[in-house]
């Protein structure tokens, strides 16, 4: 179902119009909702009209900002409305939008956006001043905030997400329907009203998968959806246990402190594209004692946009560099602002003058480098990590290395990392074949035994990965890349071709007589994989889904196999999910004793979390 002509619609717009309903026009709404996007016919006025049969029309008229904000917005001609199935079906069919809040607020970002994305457009002329305890600043400071304690609306309202959540989880994809989403959004739009855009943000992100899901849109994965209901119990339990740690509510707004005078020097360039439509480049840069920071451009337009922000310029301070010159050179910014995640503001006060840049080979930039591998990935799973390029949790933060070329195996890139470290995947960083990514790698990949310095970012769900925004060449060894001087010893893998000029002649040892192999995966040679299939199952079909695996001899299917291979825990935590979707306690006559979703999802987001865990050890591991 295509929903581009249609207006963004306000979530609590939407829940308010299923819940005005009656029982029986509910059942039909789903129905009414799947014909609306191909009836939908945009007016001049920039409203948009859709038809139901003779007597019925409804009318979508988006305000200023291009959303339906209210519910005066959605009018229709029927005489039941506004309680008439129409107008619920028209808004249902319409996209969720983005929270009312500040564009670039973490809800925002969480809710969809690329953080980048959302970044730029938080930014204003204004300078804003608010205290941010986890910046770089206060970090070097060494100083932390204690986690603020919740107030009563806002248990009240993650109890209220907790039991939305719950329910949707155990109806599933096929049951999660527009009265289902309803519920979530309703719920989503009070946690928003207590002070809890975070969890806001992660309510929206379950409802647009499961839109997708139910849809079969392209690019939706099962495993995205099961991601988004894990983070979403796990945030609401926390806060309604009162456990929840400093930022678990988030913030409506990206708040900037008081950098003081910083010198930051260019580390890569990284291009951003989005499924929603946004396009432009990261710049990823780094200060003396290692505090990485970012400067972005991300806008509307797509590919197009990606391509061209790579080499415009840097609104920051006043600077004269471009992005491709201050990826190689650097900045001193007075009256700097930054954001906790190493974002640079562009306020009003901010000044920005260029400095020379510096190779990889020296100071900061080499201590990127001389971290051993499987320390600095026990850093970035423990979510720690707060280096270069890092995004506040929501991304690894980069990790730089010095391997030697295998070969390709499938998709990968296969190199070993420099004295006799592990192998690892090189994978592009973005595989759209109109970005260089995929096109360097595999020029690199008819060099085996080229030696390379590669600066990149781990993927934190694949054994030993490694997605490289730049490569450059290893200091001192003599079989490596030969780069022009101007591009001061790295080449931007999402925006600088490799030619054959840039390889030395020759080859460093002979072809591998076999076929190279990628080394172990002890993610994918785990059960683990039991579990995973487990919990989407329960994504997809339901509790009931659930039960029917649990079923015989299916249980036994699933925890022999990860007792005999020494998770215990997991075997046992599977165990209890699926007897909990099967317990359906009931009276003398039948009826249900306990009709609530709330020991299942418990026991779900139990494995969730375990799982989740588990997956990341081995992944961790496989990097030693």
């Amino acid at each position: 179902m295509s929903t581009e002509v249609l207006p963004p619609v306000a979530p609590e717009v939407l829940a308010e119009a299923v819940e005005q309903l009656s029982a029986r026009l509910r059942k039909k709404l789903d129905a009414a909702i799947a014909g609306c996007a191909a009836s939908a016919v945009p007016s001049a006025d920039g409203s948009v009209g859709v038809r139901f049969g003779e007597d019925a029309a409804v009318t979508l008229r988006p305000g200023p900002s291009g959303t339906v904000a209210a519910a005066a917005q959605a009018v229709c001609t029927c005489l039941l409305a506004p309680r008439c199935l129409h107008r619920a079906a028209a808004l249902g069919a319409a996209p969720i939008a983005d929270p009312a809040a500040d564009p670039g607020s973490q809800a925002a970002t969480d809710a969809g956006m690329p953080p980048e994305t959302a970044a730029v457009l938080g930014d204003g002329p204004e300078p804003v001043t608010a205290a941010v305890a986890d910046s770089p600043a206060a970090r070097a400071e060494g100083t932390e905030s204690p986690a603020p304690a919740l107030t009563a609306a806002q248990v009240r309202a993650a109890t209220a997400l907790w039991e939305a959540a719950a329910e949707a989880l155990s109806a599933g994809v096929m049951a999660g329907g527009a009265v289902v989403q309803a519920e979530l959004l309703r719920a989503a739009h009070t946690a928003r009203l207590a002070g809890l855009p975070r969890a806001e943000a992660a309510a929206l992100r379950v409802v647009r998968g499961l839109r997708a899901a139910r849809e079969r849109g392209q690019g939706q994965r099962l495993g995205d959806l099961t991601s988004g209901f894990r983070e979403l119990l796990a945030g609401a339990a926390l806060l309604v246990a009162g456990s929840a740690g400093s930022g678990a509510t988030g913030t409506s707004r990206r708040s900037y402190e008081a950098g003081g005078s910083l010198r930051v020097y260019g580390l890569c360039r990284e291009p951003v594209l989005s499924a929603t439509g946004y396009g432009g480049v990261t710049t990823h840069l780094l200060g003396p004692d290692g505090s990485g920071y970012t400067v972005s451009d991300v806008r509307p337009g797509g590919l197009a946009r990606a391509r061209g922000a790579g080499s415009a310029s840097v609104a920051l301070g006043g600077a004269v560099l471009d992005h491709a010159g201050l990826a190689r050179g650097g900045l001193r910014i007075v009256g700097a602002t930054v954001s906790a995640d190493g974002r640079l503001g562009t306020g009003r006060g901010v000044n920005a003058t260029p400095l020379r840049g510096v190779d990889w080979s020296e100071e900061p930039a080499a201590t990127l480098f001389a971290r051993p591998v499987h320390e600095a990935m026990a850093v970035a799973l423990d979510g720690g990590s707060h280096g270069a390029g890092a995004t506040d949790g929501t991304e690894a933060s980069l990790l730089g290395c010095d391997v030697v070329v295998v070969g390709a195996v499938g998709e990968y890139l296969v190199a070993r990392v420099a004295d006799d470290g592990p192998l690892v995947r090189l994978r592009a960083a973005h595989p759209h074949p109109e970005l260089p990514h995929t096109a360097n790698l595999r020029r690199i990949a008819q060099h085996p035994g080229l030696a390379l310095r590669v600066l990149g970012r781990p993927d934190l769900e694949r054994a030993a990965t490694l997605r490289p925004l730049a490569v450059g060449p290893v200091p001192g060894a003599s079989h490596t890349l030969r780069l022009p001087e101007e591009w001061l010893g790295r080449a931007d893998l999402g925006y600088d071709r490799l030619q054959g000029s840039h390889f030395p002649t020759g080859a460093a040892r002979p072809e591998p007589s076999g076929p190279v192999a990628a080394g172990p995966d002890p993610l994918a040679d785990a059960p683990l994989w039991r579990v995973r299939r487990l919990l989407e199952t329960g994504v997809a079909g339901g509790r009931r889904a659930v039960a029917e695996a649990g079923r015989g001899s299916d249980t036994a299917a699933v925890v022999a196999p990860l007792r005999r291979a020494g998770f215990g825990g997991a075997a046992q935590l599977v165990a209890a999910l699926t007897a909990e979707a099967d317990r359906r306690p009931r009276d003398a006559f039948g009826r249900l004793t306990d009709g609530t979703a709330d020991g299942y999802a418990r026991a779900w987001l139990a494995s969730a979390v375990h799982l989740a865990a588990a997956e990341r050890s081995l992944v961790a591991a496989s990097w030693c």
